[in-house]
């Protein structure tokens, strides 16, 4: 378990600072603050099905908690706080020819850690509509989005300025210097991710402590709003990233979303990044019931560019895959059924079923094609003594030709969330 003193210290220091602030300032510090524990059991089956493969599965389980704390501000026109989060897993099984679901840390002999945690703290200073947070971040932009697929959530370490003081207009700013990922409790700095058939090739030995950000979002109406994004790796690649989102209602219940987006991604020097991806989902919603159609082509030298252990900004960045190859086109069909429609609070299914093909794979070799199919099932209990416990069963299947390793996925996770201020 790592602790790395001199991110801590500062906001230690002001956490320090804002508790010798005089009662009135510190008042709305205090009756402002929301607290909260998270507990997560979360079982993982992964089992890989081609001939050949280094590790026929991966099967773990593991108990995780989250605790969270956000403060009020100090009361003022420059108002202080702090924000932590506390994370805690407890490996309950798995086995060194098991391991390596992403569930918990490894050792270096391969074997799994029996207990794992890790703290984070972030100082916050707002004035006029505008929030400066330092520290330990989980930032859910286009440019980059942190990962929540496992026990622990992801997350960075450096700065975010957000501003909502311009009406409809909503400005970030930042930079972000290391990261932690989902399964593992060190700081670390960062690279592009390289999965499955992207093409993108690194310098070796060569990471980045500076991820740069910039963006605006403008919301026209309650129907339309729309992004545009700068973000840039240092020494790996720079991208300019857009989307709208428009949400047009048809009347007796129903609607009907479009959700564009395109980036465009360089290279910065320690990779030969080079990428177009444009993406476009359509949903038609009535009742409980929602249909979805999506398609999504890269374009480019290499696949579609982001940090290694992140979410990518796509619609079919889904639960094993990214259908963001080099030259891949892709596209999905999704259904969603609420059933508290039919009476049945609580309960929400999904399916959907991603095809991508046109992969190219190097002069002389075939194209790559490959397809994942994925169904969740989940219940939320409205009432006696499991109320608000949740129940995700979540069955997945990967097949790729000519390229990658196949498998079948199986998830069950139960969770509970219980305030405490």
């Amino acid at each position: 378990m790592e602790r790395n003193t001199c991110i801590l210290a500062p906001h230690l220091l002001l956490t320090s600072a804002v508790i010798g602030f005089s009662a009135p300032a510190a008042a709305d510090f205090f009756e402002g603050s929301k607290a909260s524990v998270e507990l997560r059991n979360f079982y993982i089956n992964r089992d890989f099905q081609q001939s050949g493969a280094p590790q026929s599965k991966q099967e773990e389980w593991a108990q995780g908690g989250l605790l969270r704390y956000a403060s009020g501000f100090t009361e003022g026109s420059v108002g202080f706080g702090v924000d932590a989060i506390g994370l805690l897993g407890l490996t309950l099984d798995s086995s060194q020819d098991r391991a390596g679901s992403g569930l918990v840390p490894r050792r270096r002999d391969g074997r799994s850690v029996s207990n794992n945690g890790f703290l984070g703290l972030t100082a916050k200073v707002r004035t006029s509509g505008n929030v400066l947070r330092l520290g330990t971040l989980h930032p859910r932009l286009p440019v980059v989005q942190f990962n929540d697929t496992r026990l622990l959530p992801q997350t960075f370490e450096g700065m975010h300025l957000n501003s909502q003081a311009f009406g409809n207009l909503t400005v970030d700013i930042g930079s972000l210097r290391q990261v932690t990922q989902r399964d593992s409790t060190n700081r670390e700095d960062m690279t592009p991710s390289v999965s499955n058939a992207k093409g993108i090739r690194l310098t070796k030995g060569v990471t980045s402590d500076e991820f740069n950000f910039a963006g605006v979002g403008y919301t026209w109406s309650d129907q339309l709003s729309a992004s545009y994004f700068y973000g840039a790796l240092d020494s790996f690649y720079r991208q300019h990233n857009f989307s709208v989102l428009h949400v047009q209602p048809l009347g007796g219940g129903q609607s009907f979303k479009s959700d564009l987006r395109f980036a465009r991604s360089y290279n910065q020097g320690n990779s030969n990044i080079d990428n177009t991806a444009a993406a476009a989902m359509f949903t038609y919603s009535v009742g409980g019931h929602g249909l979805g159609l999506g398609y999504q082509k890269m374009s480019g030298d290499t696949g579609y560019a982001y940090i290694n252990g992140a979410d990518a900004f796509l619609p079919n960045f889904v639960s094993n895959n990214d259908f963001a190859n080099r030259e891949e086109q892709s596209w999905q069909v999704r259904y969603d059924f609420n059933l508290a429609a039919a009476g049945i609070p609580g309960l929400t299914f999904m399916t959907r079923y991603i095809h991508g093909d046109g992969i190219e794979l190097g002069a002389g070799k075939p194209t790559g094609t490959e397809w994942e199919r994925d169904t969740d099932i989940t219940y939320v209990f409205q009432g006696g003594p499991l109320k608000n416990v949740g129940v995700k069963w979540r069955n997945s299947s990967l097949r790729m030709k000519h390229f990658g390793s196949d498998l079948d996925d199986n998830r069950l996770i139960i969770s509970y969330t219980l305030p405490l201020l």
